[in-house]
C-alpha cells in the first residue's frame, strides 16, 4: 500500500506542474492558492447549507482543484516552505469542517452522519500528522482512501441525492467516507507500529 500511495503521488507531481508553472506566470504563490482554497471550502459549505447542492458541489470542486495547485506551485517554483506545508493542512482540516458543517445544516442528512465523517477525516489527518512529527516517520500517507477520493464520494453521494430525491445516497457517501476514514487512521496506526516497534526515542 505505501509503495501504490508513492506512485499515485509521484505520477501526480509530475503532471501537475505544468499547472503550477502557469499559476508562477500570473503571479500566484502558495499560500494565496491555500488561502484561495480554504474561501472555496466556505462558499461550498454555506451553499450545501441552503440545499443547492449543485453550486455546494462547484464550489466543493473549487476547493480540491485550488488545493492541488498549492502544492503544484509550490514545486514547480521550488517556494515550499515548512509554514505553508502546516498553513496547508491546517487549511485542508478547517475546509472539511466548513463543507461537512454545511451538509449537517442542510437537512439532506441526518447531522450525526457528517460529524461522523467529519471526525473520521479529522483523526485519519491527525494520525498521518502524529506519525510524522513525533515518530520521525518521513512518510505516513499510506491507506486506501485519501481526501480526493473521498471528497470524489461526497461529491457523487450529493449528486445521486439531487438526481433521486430522499434516496440518502449522500447519507451513505457520509457513511463509507466515516467508515473509510477510521480504517484509514488503523492503517495508518499499524504501519507506523510497524517501522517505529518499541523504541523509546527517534
Amino acid at each position: 500500500m505505501p509503495e501504490i500511495n508513492k506512485q499515485k503521488r509521484a505520477y501526480y507531481e509530475k503532471y501537475s506542474l505544468g499547472l503550477g508553472r502557469f499559476c508562477l506566470r500570473l503571479g500566484l504563490t502558495p499560500n494565496i492558492l491555500t488561502a484561495v482554497s480554504f474561501i472555496c471550502a466556505i462558499i461550498s459549505g454555506i451553499y450545501f447549507w441552503k440545499a443547492e447542492i449543485w453550486w455546494g458541489i462547484f464550489w466543493m470542486l473549487m476547493t480540491s482543484f485550488t488545493d492541488m495547485l498549492d502544492g503544484s506551485t509550490a514545486r514547480a517554483g521550488k517556494m515550499g516552505t515548512v509554514f505553508g506545508g502546516i498553513l496547508d493542512h491546517v487549511s485542508d482540516r478547517y475546509g472539511e469542517f466548513f463543507i461537512l458543517a454545511g451538509i449537517a445544516l442542510s437537512h439532506l442528512v441526518h447531522p450525526g452522519w457528517a460529524l461522523y465523517a467529519l471526525f473520521g477525516m479529522i483523526i485519519a489527518s491527525y494520525t498521518r500528522a502524529a506519525a510524522e512529527s513525533i515518530g520521525k516517520i518521513e512518510n505516513c500517507a499510506v491507506g486506501f482512501m485519501g481526501r480526493l477520493e473521498k471528497f470524489i464520494l461526497i461529491i457523487i453521494g450529493a449528486i445521486l441525492e439531487d438526481y433521486f430525491h430522499q434516496s440518502r445516497w449522500l447519507e451513505v457517501a457520509l457513511i463509507i467516507v466515516g467508515t473509510a476514514s477510521y480504517v484509514t487512521s488503523i492503517q495508518r496506526l499499524i504501519y507506523t507500529h510497524k517501522i517505529l516497534g518499541d523504541k523509546q526515542q527517534v
